[in-house]
């Protein structure tokens, strides 16, 4: 019997890789740069007010106005609380904006968690709620509130600022924490449950300390948002009289540049809180991935 011999099976030669021809290696050089540098000239133009604001707490002005640089000093830093109105005003959007971040991450966290946890009718409705007072203008939500106090004979004053700030800051909250519990694996609290916590304790244990990131983030987001907010504020503050609001009260009477400096000093709190949340997190996913 004849054995049949397979013929040779030539070997497969990869094709040579294609060169790219176009763009040109110059022109993709070009483009590159072009786009750093167009995107450095966009955060030059969000950080310049910022830069201005630091910068003129250190101006000696001549007159009332802090607009036109003069000379250093640093006077203004070592009495930041000459003037008695502003350091009022000052407080006051500081108490206001504490409590309703603390407030907002009660009821948002726990929204937050609902939204997330449970599927219910008219979950979708809640979630379209939720974002209302974040796509209404500011204009709308002040004049709506300040109508239904005064229908109500509310007087308004530092509870109807607080009301609304709270309104809003919820929003944020529930919005930003429902993103981080957004890939939680509940399966992690029945396990918990399985292994004989009760629900408090799951809840503390397992569910709360994955939720305290977005916490942190809605707190700073919700803070700097009261503290900075002008037209809702406007419409509901009766003869209460709020930092934004006595900045534009003052505006063409005066610009002290004691307004600069308590500006820097909130500005420099935030970094610094910004930088600890940072490292915090860095080293607690440091912590995790070492070997025990």
């Amino acid at each position: 019997m004849t054995a049949t011999v397979a013929p040779p099976v030539s070997p497969t030669i990869d094709p040579p890789p294609i060169e790219r021809t176009f763009p040109p290696p110059w022109l993709r050089k070009v483009g590159t740069i072009s786009l750093n540098v167009y995107a450095g000239l966009g955060l030059l133009y969000l950080f310049i007010p910022i830069f201005v604001i630091v910068i003129f707490s250190f101006n000696q002005p001549k007159g009332r106005f802090n607009i036109v640089w003069q000379e250093f000093t640093l006077a203004n830093w070592k009495d930041p609380f000459a003037i008695p109105e502003l350091v009022d005003a000052f407080k006051l959007s500081l108490e206001i904006a504490a409590i309703s971040t603390g407030v907002a991450l009660v009821f948002g966290g726990l929204i937050a968690l609902a939204l997330t946890r449970y599927r219910f009718r008219g979950n979708a409705f809640v979630n379209l709620f939720l974002v209302l007072p974040l796509t209404t203008p500011e204009i709308v939500l002040g004049a709506s509130l300040a109508s239904l106090f005064i229908a109500q004979g509310t007087d308004r004053g530092f509870l109807t600022i607080l009301i609304a700030h709270v309104m809003f800051c919820v929003s944020f909250v529930a919005l930003t924490v429902k993103a981080r519990l957004r890939g939680f694996d509940w399966s992690l609290e029945d396990a918990a449950m399985d292994l004989g916590a009760g629900p408090m304790r799951t809840f503390t244990k397992v569910t709360f300390p994955l939720m305290i990131p977005g916490l942190l983030a809605a707190a700073m987001l919700s803070f700097a948002l009261s503290l900075d907010d002008f037209i809702i504020t406007l419409f509901n503050a009766g003869t209460e009289v709020t930092f934004p609001l006595y900045i534009f009260g003052v505006r063409q009477r005066a610009i002290p540049p004691q307004i600069n400096v308590l500006a820097t000093t909130v500005l420099v709190a935030s970094v610094a809180l910004l930088i600890i949340g940072t490292v915090a997190g860095r080293m607690r996913e440091r912590s995790r991935t070492s070997p025990h």
